[in-house]
């Protein structure tokens, strides 16, 4: 442990960085506040933007900036000799290579065999209320039928789909916590019905025979399951590519005509938002930044007569990518929401293809959106785009599913800023300056974003927003424009 001290909203606090025994990556761990701290940046910043800001820690926080510590900062200009890619794009647990999989456990998997991890999302009350009202509100659906939860970590929804009346649960977990989830079956008196089974979804083979259980299609003996289980959902959703996992495993497992997914359904959503304090934070660090690395320059200059001035304009643009374009986790207010959120992505858990789950293409059909925002109403300015996502637990509705059980008491999960918290939170998108909002004029943000997965690792995202301003008199219909700016197009790193 590396405890250091810090400054939290005037007051001093103790936090512990944890390192990652196989990766050597950091972990920042504040002791308090519970929820989300309000420091200045994530530490993963210092550890190469990789995925050590698990989605299990929602503060994306750093004690200070005198932590830079040196990491694989390869990774982000994509040299990296062990990317986080199978080399076509898929996630490495999908015919990766040794290098490629290893290189996935160090910066994605290890932070997942960590009770730390566990409990922070075992802590987020609106998750787990949600997985509860799905399993144990539809008993009668669970009664007798075989069950997958995919990802299951310590294991609490395997246990409640047995305590739901399952006569078989295989709960799959690539880490080490899979020694801990036998533990809470036994402890909770579930180890006859669930098995806990270690190992990357994609490689497993389930014991069939052993357990008694037979397919209902002989061209496809293993698709033995009647419901899958999972919490795969990472930072607007897609973040972390565990959707390729759970879509191959439903494909070679689940009983198509019969089976259920849940979550059933999962929607995306954007919208302008006002979040002036912290887009002006942002601004503010990138520049003293810079005043720092001027400060550096001088130093070297004079103290060591090496002119470092050369690496200026690269070391403005990480800072840049850092500080301005990367998304920022953000636990919002209601009133911070400017507009009707707009739908940008749909998923029909049971009908979506691998191609889906990739992202967010250019030209999808719900790519698109146009807000109009009346400033004699709204309190602004507009600081950014926010985006998030809802999960529904309900009965099928693709043309598929007539013969599969319905659901009685469907759940709902939004993690959107009306919900309160949950440790998924909402990413921000920042805009480099504020665009105020007048009264008696309506101002209109039009535009598009595209959500592709980066080169380096399979399992982030870049984000690109393109959008134009404008604004009209308030109620004017003639078609006349006060006001109209040119095409920003910016692209994002979702951290």
């Amino acid at each position: 442990y590396i405890v250091a001290s810090s400054i939290v909203s005037g007051s001093a606090f103790q936090s512990a960085i944890t390192v990652c025994p196989t990766s050597g990556h950091f972990r920042f761990s504040p002791n308090q506040p519970k929820k989300s701290v309000s420091v200045s940046r994530p530490i993963t910043h210092y550890c190469s933007k990789t995925l050590l800001q698990s989605k299990s820690i929602p503060t994306q926080a750093d004690p200070s900036r005198s932590f830079h510590l040196k990491m694989a900062s390869d990774n982000i200009e994509g040299i990296n000799p062990f990317p986080n890619t199978s080399g076509d794009g898929e996630i490495p647990s999908f015919q990766g290579d040794e290098k490629a999989k290893a290189s996935d456990f160090a910066n994605y998997f290890c932070s997942y065999a960590q009770l730390y991890h566990q409990k922070q999302m075992l802590a987020d009350h609106n998750r787990m209320a949600a997985y509860h009202s799905a399993i144990m509100g539809n008993t009668e659906v669970f009664k007798d039928k075989v069950v997958m939860d995919i990802g299951t970590g310590s294991g609490i929804l395997a246990a409640w789909a047995a305590q739901a009346g399952a006569r078989k649960v295989y709960a799959i977990e690539y880490t080490d916590m899979a020694k801990h989830a036998r533990q809470v079956m036994a402890a909770n008196g579930v180890d006859n019905i669930v098995t806990v089974i270690q190992g990357a979804v994609e490689d497993i083979k389930l014991p069939i025979e052993e357990d008694g259980l037979e397919s209902d299609d002989p061209e496809h003996p293993e698709r033995v399951i009647d419901i899958f289980i999972s919490e795969w959902m990472g930072y607007f959703l897609l973040r972390e590519s565990m959707l390729d996992s759970l879509l191959r495993a439903r494909d070679k497992f689940l009983k198509p005509a019969t089976g259920l997914m849940f979550p059933s359904h999962c929607t995306m959503y954007v919208a302008p938002v006002q979040d002036e304090e912290e887009r002006r934070a942002n601004g503010s660090e990138f520049a003293a930044s810079m005043s720092d690395w001027h400060d550096f320059q001088e130093t070297t200059m004079q103290v060591y007569g090496v002119d470092m001035s050369i690496l200026q304009k690269d070391f403005e643009k990480e800072q840049k990518e850092y500080y301005l374009w990367s998304s920022r986790w953000r636990e919002l207010p209601p009133e911070a929401v400017l507009a009707e959120p707009k739908v940008v992505k749909t998923l029909d858990m049971m009908t979506c293809t691998l191609d889906e789950s990739k992202g967010i293409m250019p030209g999808d059909a719900l790519s698109t959106y146009d807000f109009a925002i009346d400033g004699t109403t709204t309190r602004g300015p507009i600081s950014g785009i926010a985006g998030w996502f809802t999960s529904d637990f309900k009965t099928r509705t693709d043309a598929g599913g007539l013969e599969a059980p319905k659901l009685p008491n469907p759940s709902f999960l939004s993690t959107g800023p009306e919900n309160g918290y949950t440790h998924w939170g909402q990413q921000v998108f920042y805009f480099q300056s504020g665009i105020p909002l007048l009264k008696g004029e309506t101002t209109q943000i039009a535009g598009s974003l595209e959500m592709i997965r980066t080169k380096e690792n399979a399992r982030l995202y870049n984000t690109k927003l393109k959008y134009t301003s404008s604004r009209k008199k308030t109620g004017d219909t003639s078609g006349n424009v006060l006001m109209k700016s040119g095409e920003t197009d910016q692209l994002y790193l979702i951290p």
